[in-house]
């Protein structure tokens, strides 16, 4: 089974027969403390899909989820795996607390990636995704080698729970990434395009960023933000539409390069001025979509 016939067959599994709109809007949120209404906020904002973040995978929590999912009619195209351990998004502690890369915590980030995969296969969601952290560069560096055998043992496992693997844009240069999934060497590897987070890192515009990474696109984060300005802070999320993604561009060039997956709001506020941000995103990604 080649790559583009594996990720056919995992992205029909929850929806097999059914008609998909292409690039059907969607949200990220966290589904640990009530699923229920998690996924009523889901159904309630006109949203299609979803993408679920998890720390817990108790059997109930799978059932509820599943049910929820169910009964709003909601699809679920992506658990996040998260942590453990404290991750810290900046220039300076990030690379020692962020993904796949910290020696000191790799070990049980792969045991929850695998938990992660393992709940997701009981829910019926057919991928699996997370930020893999700031992989070096230099592909002759030993800590690149230990990344790869990481993401290879993690995504193997999601292959054998019939699921794709995404590395989430951010912490790497596009053609880092995609050395790294190449590397890897398996077909169910693909990439959560983060729009924003490209710029927040000072990495890429993605844009053309959608040049290198765009055959292995197989989930996109719509958020938007700036350039860093100050060395050691990352730049600053904005609402969609008002940082430095050309949103237009970037939709155009999804068309272009024929991805027909989710687009999920991504926004990392919380109280009253999130919602409203979300409706705005829904509003403004509708025209653009078409």
């Amino acid at each position: 089974m080649n790559r583009r016939q594996f990720v056919q067959l995992a992205a029909a599994l929850p929806v097999a027969a059914a008609s998909v709109k292409p690039m059907r809007l969607g949200l990220i949120l966290a589904v640990d403390q009530d699923p229920d209404a998690a996924i009523r906020k889901v159904r309630d904002l006109g949203l299609p899909t979803c993408q679920v973040e998890l720390t817990s995978f108790e059997p109930r929590l799978a059932e509820a989820l599943r049910a929820a999912l169910d009964r709003y009619g909601v699809q679920a195209t992506s658990a996040v795996a998260v942590g453990p351990g404290e991750e810290i998004y900046d220039f300076y502690a990030g690379p020692l607390t962020i993904g796949l890369v910290p020696r000191a915590t790799r070990a049980a980030r792969i045991a929850r990636i695998n938990g992660t995969s393992d709940f997701a296969k009981k829910c019926r969601i057919p991928a699996v995704q997370t930020h893999c952290g700031f992989i070096p560069e230099n592909p002759n560096d030993p800590l690149y080698k230990e990344v790869v055998e990481a993401v290879r043992q993690v995504a193997a496992y999601c292959r054998k729970n019939g699921q794709t693997f995404r590395c989430e844009t951010g912490q790497e240069t596009p053609i880092t990434l995609l050395r790294t999934i190449r590397d890897v060497g398996l077909d169910n590897v693909g990439v959560n395009f983060d729009a924003a987070n490209l710029i927040l890192y000072g990495k890429a515009n993605p844009v053309e960023a959608l040049d290198v990474l765009g055959p292995l696109v197989m989930g996109v984060h719509a958020k938007d933000g700036l350039y860093p300005a100050d060395p050691n802070q990352l730049g600053r999320e904005t609402p969609i539409g008002q940082g430095k993604v050309n949103f237009p561009r970037f939709i155009g060039r999804l068309k272009e390069i024929g991805y027909t997956g989710p687009i999920t709001i991504e926004r990392e506020i919380s109280g009253p001025k999130q919602l409203e941000d979300i409706r705005a995103a829904k509003a403004y990604l509708e025209k653009l979509i078409g």
